[in-house]
């Protein structure tokens, strides 16, 4: 019954794409259509262990370029991918790939600070982008990312994978309906233990710490479920290890209140670890943990548990921008605007949790 109910929720958002390679009957590409190439730019973990290994399993695009700055990791990708040498590019020749037909799409996979400068290049280099979550340092930055993708004629999405993940699909579902009533709560939390002292995520000047990394899952889960827009923030910041957080968030815990009068609760940490959404509302609850993870995650609600197989989120996010630029059938909500509200929101976050929890108006 649940998967069955999922699908066609899901085959109605996306027309001809449904979710999973097993579940989601991808409409196959006509003769006149080709497979769209995508360009990593950044060979770091996520690339390494999530994006390129998706490039195996996706249906309407495939790698055909990658950027980076470490020459020694170049062999290893040439081999697995079958890429070529003049696939390859780094950080000084990347305005070249504009004279690459084969890449439509680049995705930038850099650390938080330069999520803006190689968007804007790419759409000089007339290309499409995906930019890792989240979108920009702030608001300001987001802002000028979308008007350069107006001016240049290209798109701009993010980084959100969990748009495609079922168990979330089916939790936004659930929430649209009112399955259960008015949203009355959401609380939610997304932490790790980061143990690298050296990480980027550490550095100020990268854009790192908690809330950019992690916490913005919890603010789209939030925003998603609820189906509103925050109308103000409290935040408070805590550090229990000032040397490795001297210069980032280590936690900060914040309240979010939307119009209907429902209320988020919600926490980040790079030091303690946490992974859940919860859903409270007039009749009923929805919770998901594990909930924003790569792998395995488990949900349940008041009358049933959730029975959706695990899918490659990456693949599935990668396959339905293609679709959407293929195609024109719409993209599920992971467009640079998207970016731009949940930057609003955190830029409303660090402006609280700076002045001890006063509250911010959004």
């Amino acid at each position: 019954m649940h998967r069955r109910k999922f699908n066609k929720t899901i085959l109605t958002s996306l027309g001809a794409i449904g979710i999973s390679h097993s579940l989601l009957g991808i409409k196959p590409l006509s003769p006149k259509n080709k497979k769209l190439g995508i360009a990593l730019v950044g060979l770091g973990n996520y690339a390494t262990k999530q994006l390129g290994p998706a490039l195996l399993e996706t249906s309407l695009c495939e790698l055909k370029a990658i950027v980076t700055g470490s020459a020694s990791k170049i062999p290893q990708w040439k081999k697995k991918y079958g890429l070529s040498d003049n696939q390859v590019y780094n950080y000084e020749n990347f305005d070249t790939i504009i004279n690459n037909p084969e890449v439509d799409i680049v995705y930038v996979v850099l650390p938080n600070n330069m999520h803006k400068e190689y968007t804007l290049r790419a759409f000089r280099a007339n290309k499409h982008v995906i930019c890792e979550k989240p979108l920009a340092l702030n608001a300001i930055e987001a802002n000028e990312m979308i008007e350069a993708s107006r001016l240049a004629g290209r798109e701009l999405y993010v980084g959100y994978r969990l748009h495609y993940e079922p168990h979330h699909q089916e939790v936004i579902r659930l929430c649209r309906k009112k399955t259960f009533g008015r949203i009355k709560h959401f609380e939610g939390g997304f932490g790790f233990h980061i143990r690298n002292s050296n990480q980027w995520r550490l550095k100020k000047q990268y854009g790192g710490g908690a809330l950019m990394d992690v916490g913005i899952y919890v603010i789209q889960g939030a925003r998603y479920t609820i189906g509103e827009e925050p109308i103000s923030v409290t935040a408070r910041e805590y550090k229990t290890d000032n040397i490795k957080f001297k210069e980032v968030d280590e936690l900060i815990v914040w309240q979010m209140e939307f119009p209907s009068g429902a209320i988020a609760s919600c926490t980040t940490s790079l030091a303690a670890s946490t992974n859940h959404l919860y859903v409270a509302a007039e009749k009923g609850f929805i919770r998901l943990s594990p909930s924003y993870t790569y792998g395995k995650i488990s949900g349940y609600t008041r009358k049933y548990a959730f029975d959706f197989q695990q899918v490659n989120q990456q693949a599935l996010h990668m396959d339905g921008i293609s679709n959407h630029l293929i195609t024109g059938i719409p993209h599920l909500n992971t467009g640079g605007d998207e970016g731009l509200r949940d930057m609003k929101v955190i830029d409303a976050i660090f402006k609280s949790a700076s002045a001890n929890g006063k509250k911010v108006v959004i």
